[in-house]
């Protein structure tokens, strides 16, 4: 089923429907829901116009209520069926980046299989987002991907896997090499795939009239129970780094 947009207007627009914020007090009233308030998208498109420490600090329980907390249950109720959920930290790291923005422009939820592999789901100023796959590599893991890939019986499993992903409306992704890797004929009917140094498959659902309530635990869980062959493939034919310290 393809969600439906929900027609929303600027971002004070959006921000007025789901939240009525009196920062001078401290107070934030915020309407109950099922599942991720608008209010989280509102609260990223605003933080985009104002990534400061003073705008969070005035904003810090509408960001408990509205974002954390949501997502937090998102990933209790989904538990049971995934594993235990890791709700990444708003801030960034900025030690080594020219950008000194110091909160994350979005909400980010992952259920880990192995490290740098799992599930994946955010919320943020463009609305939810579901992912899964193997997001970064270190050598070893994309040497066994390929010779994987390159497996007349695994490379047939993922191709059949991917082919599935994107006929259900997903998209494939990763870290791609602009031309063939070395030593890989031309002709090699994987070659798509094999050009990957990291894959993965995605899913935008925007802001549908659903976000705010169970249907979102539902979608999620859909989503990823649609990826479940691509993070089983993932795990048994390429795993976690053998490098030490990179398990």
């Amino acid at each position: 089923m393809s969600p439906i947009p929900l027609e929303v207007g600027p971002v004070g627009t959006l921000g007025s429907y789901c939240a009525t914020l009196d920062c001078m007090a401290g107070h934030v009233a915020i309407p109950q829901v099922d599942g991720i308030p608008l209010d989280a998208v509102a609260f990223y498109r605003e933080l985009a116009e104002s990534n400061s420490r003073e705008w969070w600090a005035a904003n810090k329980d509408r960001y408990a209520v509205s974002v954390q907390e949501p997502m937090a249950h998102l990933g209790d109720v989904l538990t049971d069926e995934f594993g235990e959920p890791k709700l990444f930290r708003p801030n960034r790291d900025v030690r080594f980046s020219k950008d000194k923005s110091p909160y994350k422009d979005h909400q980010g939820l992952f259920v880990p299989t192995s490290a740098r592999m799992g599930w994946y789901v955010q919320i943020g100023p463009d609305g939810l987002r579901t992912a899964g796959g193997f997001y970064a590599s270190e050598s070893d893991q994309v040497a066994r991907y390929r010779a994987s890939v390159q497996d007349d019986v695994a490379g047939a499993l993922l191709v059949n896997i991917v082919d599935a992903l994107l006929d259900n409306g997903f998209d494939i992704g990763g870290d791609v090499l602009a031309t063939r890797p070395r030593g890989i004929p031309e002709d090699h009917p994987r070659l798509e795939l094999l050009r990957h140094r990291t894959l993965t498959a995605a899913r935008d659902h925007g802001t549908p009239d659903w976000l705010e309530t169970e249907e979102a635990h539902e979608r999620v869980r859909a989503d990823w129970d649609a990826m479940r062959p691509l993070i089983e493939w993932c795990d048994q034919y390429v795993g976690a780094s053998e490098k030490p310290g990179r398990r």
